[in-house]
């Protein structure tokens, strides 16, 4: 049996990139998986036919974070494949190229609303199906800690809060045996990124000479540090930013 057998997932922005490769990692361990997507519905039954290919078992949930009533919407749409949850992973986020000087206010109310307000609705109205001894993860960034794309501002901020929502979170479900984290990625091989990523050879050597390790991040490499927190081996791991970036801040 895998290490989170008769454990029940939810990953927001399951879909895709790193949600996908956490969602499907989480299936390999064993968890029966949630896997959220906002409108790419064919990504979304990708990746659960890809955990069932795999041997485990998902199943999608199509849900627009960042308006109102998202996280009763996404709970309504979860009540319908499960009966308790042990395992949230709150990925999905927003993002801008827009730089300080040309963002306007609906794009960064946009992203505070899909990258700090959903998260937190989401786990406050999910506290009541979420086990004692569960686990939140929040998908974080490493931007947060340092300015080295400083155009991201906005981004930043946003998760910024969210770190925070992270600490004292944790200090509110403790008492349950519930831990909450935050994994923060650097720069990682997604489609989100492929736009500037991929475009040139020279691209791909300068991102990865951002990195301690010379490489550029693969959604495996996230994942895997979420399967440790989501796993018993985490349980003693709680209100903590974790440096996902390969070590791209040392």
């Amino acid at each position: 049996m895998g290490s989170l057998t008769g454990r029940t997932a939810l990953v927001t922005g399951g879909s895709r990139g790193i949600g996908r490769g956490i969602a499907e990692r989480l299936g390999r361990d064993g968890a029966v998986v949630g896997v959220h997507y906002g409108s790419n519905e064919a990504a979304a039954k990708e990746t659960v036919a890809a955990i069932e290919a795999a041997g485990g078992t998902a199943f999608p949930l199509g849900v627009e974070l960042g308006t109102p009533g998202d996280a009763a919407a996404l709970w309504s749409a979860f009540d319908q494949h499960a009966d308790g949850l042990d395992i949230l992973v709150n990925n999905a986020g927003g993002g801008t190229s827009q730089s300080f000087a040309e963002i306007e206010e609906a794009e960064y109310d946009r992203l505070f609303a899909v990258n700090a307000k959903a998260p937190f609705f989401i786990a406050r109205l999910g506290l009541d199906r979420l086990r004692d001894g569960g686990r939140v993860i929040n998908i974080s960034t490493g931007l947060t800690r340092s300015a080295a794309m400083p155009d991201l501002i906005a981004y930043a901020m946003s998760k910024g809060a969210l770190d925070l929502f992270t600490t004292y979170l944790s200090k509110v479900v403790g008492g349950r045996g519930i831990t909450v984290n935050a994994v923060a990625p650097g720069i990682v091989d997604t489609d989100v990124n492929a736009d500037w990523l991929r475009t040139s050879e020279q691209a791909w050597a300068g991102a990865a000479a951002l990195s301690a390790l010379g490489k550029v991040g693969t959604p495996a490499d996230i994942a895997d540090v979420v399967a440790f927190l989501a796993s018993d081996d985490g349980r003693w791991v709680t209100g903590h930013w974790i440096d996902a970036t390969g070590g791209s801040l040392t």
